[in-house]
């Protein structure tokens, strides 16, 4: 099984991470991209994902709900300030519950011929913003949806 791999550097208020996958950086991305897909992969399993807005391109914004058993709702939004199909996404992040934490957040698609290694960073506008993010269980929550993620694609195939 592959790992996510994230390291919280001292000297910056960023998170880098890597995560394999096996299959291709276009099926990686295509899949990530869907906006059908989406809620089968994206965060914990034991909430349930709604995408309300998805545009997917340079300038696009998105937005999704997410609700947990109990029924109550937490929105996450942004814009996507660059894509290039199978190679890199750039977008920001925030989650409504906490409105003005914003992050710029990078994903870059690489080509292990067959497989990809995913490279992301989440610049975040201060250490305090970026350890509390940390603290609330972000790894653990990553974890899972490149987990369930990979799970997807592979069924898929």
């Amino acid at each position: 099984m592959n790992t996510l791999h994230l390291t919280v550097p001292p000297e910056t208020p960023s998170v880098t991470f890597t995560r394999e996958i096996d299959a291709p950086p276009d099926v990686v991305y295509a899949t990530m991209m869907d906006s059908e897909l989406i809620p089968q992969w994206w965060g914990p399993s034991y909430l349930s994902t709604t995408v309300v807005t998805h545009q997917p391109v340079t300038g696009g914004s998105w937005r999704y709900v997410q609700t947990d058993p109990e029924g109550n709702e937490y929105g996450f939004h942004g814009v996507f300030h660059e894509i290039t199909p199978g190679v890199r996404a750039v977008q920001t992040f925030e989650f409504e519950g906490m409105a003005g934490h914003v992050t710029l957040d990078t994903l870059i698609f690489e080509d292990l011929g067959g497989r990809t290694r995913l490279h992301g960073q989440s610049a975040f506008q201060s250490f305090e913003d970026r350890d509390g993010m940390v603290t609330s269980g972000m790894e653990g929550g990553m974890a899972e949806g490149y987990d369930r993620l990979e799970a997807l694609i592979l069924a898929r195939a």
